[in-house]
């Protein structure tokens, strides 16, 4: 009786599993189903400039996007903000331009965000290569971390979405590098859609980031900025700004990494 007993409840579990993503998309269906808020509209106008220059099929599926984004995801106001939805809309549009086009898993680790007034203090303990132990403090408009949680700036959000055309950016920042952390931790390899495609991806970007951190330890001046050059997950994330916001400079100055990421994002802002 227990050994029927056990197959019993495994039996149970595995059809669990296999019906969860299943009730899943029935209930995301039922969301994108329902009308787009007009004052969620508003918003979008005011503070989200760069989807005007959307297609109309990618504003709708933008749209769509967002309210199961702002349905699925917990928003977290930090030293005494109020969470609005003026916030919730401002930052899950400008997330989910990353997954336009894409397997919609809406960032499947990503559980919260929270979102301070401002930059944030954040601790950082490190130990160098001789075996000691440094502490410090960084002032932060953004960050991402592979627990589940994306933190950030407000104003700074505002302020990226303000001007789309900057190559600036912190939430589309911050959301490349939770693309790059759904296989761990962050790397500048975030999951492709073929095998195959990781060797060309590591040439190009392997190259591209060389590139940069040569011109960063001359001060020579790129399309990146020098943040780019601290490490692969770094680059991958300012990179990502800059295909969304100045993608002309991108596929002149850059061709070889524009054709990369057409194919991560499956979009060409060019054609916008």
């Amino acid at each position: 009786m227990p050994a029927l007993i056990v197959s019993i409840l495994a039996l149970l579990l595995i059809l669990w599993l296999l019906g969860e993503p299943y009730l899943i998309e029935r209930k995301r269906q039922k969301i994108r189903a329902r009308p787009f808020p007009a004052a969620w509209r508003a918003i979008l106008k005011r503070r989200v400039p760069y989807i005007r220059a959307l297609p109309a099929d990618l504003q709708l599926q933008l749209k769509r996007h967002i309210q199961v984004f702002v349905a699925e995801k917990a928003f977290i106001g930090c030293d005494g903000l109020d969470i609005s939805d003026e916030m919730r809309v401002t930052i899950a549009a400008q997330a989910c331009l990353l997954i336009l086009n894409r397997p919609r898993d809406y960032y499947p680790n990503l559980r919260q965000i929270l979102v301070y007034p401002g930059s944030f203090v954040v601790h950082r303990e490190h130990t160098d290569g001789i075996g000691v132990a440094h502490h410090g403090h960084q002032v932060l408009s953004g960050e991402s971390w592979s627990q589940g949680q994306v933190i950030l700036s407000w104003h700074d959000t505002l302020a990226g979405a303000a001007t789309p055309n900057d190559g600036q950016n912190v939430v589309i920042h911050e959301f490349a590098h939770q693309l790059d952390q759904e296989t761990g931790a962050a790397n500048g390899a975030p999951v492709l859609a073929r095998r195959a495609h990781y060797a060309r991806w590591s040439q190009v970007l392997g190259a591209e980031f060389a590139q940069l951190q040569a011109r960063a330890s001359h001060s020579e001046s790129s399309l990146f900025s020098d943040y780019g050059a601290t490490d692969p997950a770094e680059f991958f994330a300012v990179i990502s700004e800059v295909f969304f916001e100045q993608p002309q400079r991108m596929a002149t100055e850059h061709p070889a990494l524009y054709r990369e990421l057409t194919q991560l994002y499956r979009l060409d802002p060019l054609s916008w």
